[in-house]
């Protein structure tokens, strides 16, 4: 086991998860910040260059897990690795954004669907090499394909 210390704070307009949005068709465009902490300063030199961030952080909200359930966007049962549920074994959330600016220890960003005042646990630069046409989406696929089929 390893334990985790927050790097920074998620400034969110989100209250309450009942508002951020979820299911098929779901889009993240909120803005938001990552207010990361002084003594962390250092870590964030040149990461102007980058316009997408992945933001690793932690569900500190959610208790206990389901290792089985029905997400927003379908109505069939599916593992929790294979979707974005809070009710984790390790309760860890993973959430690309847009870099719009720094400002010294603030991050400007689009994207956010973290609650307010969220643990940042880790930020890394996104870099995908897979090309978009070699990408999967699963089940969720399927179920996209379920819901443009509905009247």
């Amino acid at each position: 086991m390893f334990s985790t210390q927050p790097i920074g704070y998620v400034r969110s307009p989100y209250k309450d998860t009942q508002k951020i949005p979820k299911g098929l068709g779901a889009k993240h465009e909120a803005e938001g910040f990552l207010e990361i902490r002084e003594e962390f300063e250092p870590g964030l030199t040149d990461i102007e260059g980058f316009s997408h961030l992945i933001v690793i952080w932690e569900f500190d909200r959610s208790e206990g897990f389901d290792l089985i359930g029905k997400p927003p966007s379908d109505d069939r049962p599916h593992g929790v690795f294979a979707t974005r549920s809070p009710r984790r074994p390790n309760p860890i959330g993973l959430t690309v954004v847009e870099l719009l600016r720094r400002e010294g220890l603030v991050l400007r960003v689009r994207g956010i669907d973290m609650l307010e005042g969220t643990p940042i646990l880790d930020i890394k630069p996104y870099l995908s090499n897979v090309p978009p046409e070699r990408l999967r989406r699963g089940w969720l696929a399927e179920a996209e394909g379920r819901a443009g089929a509905k009247p």
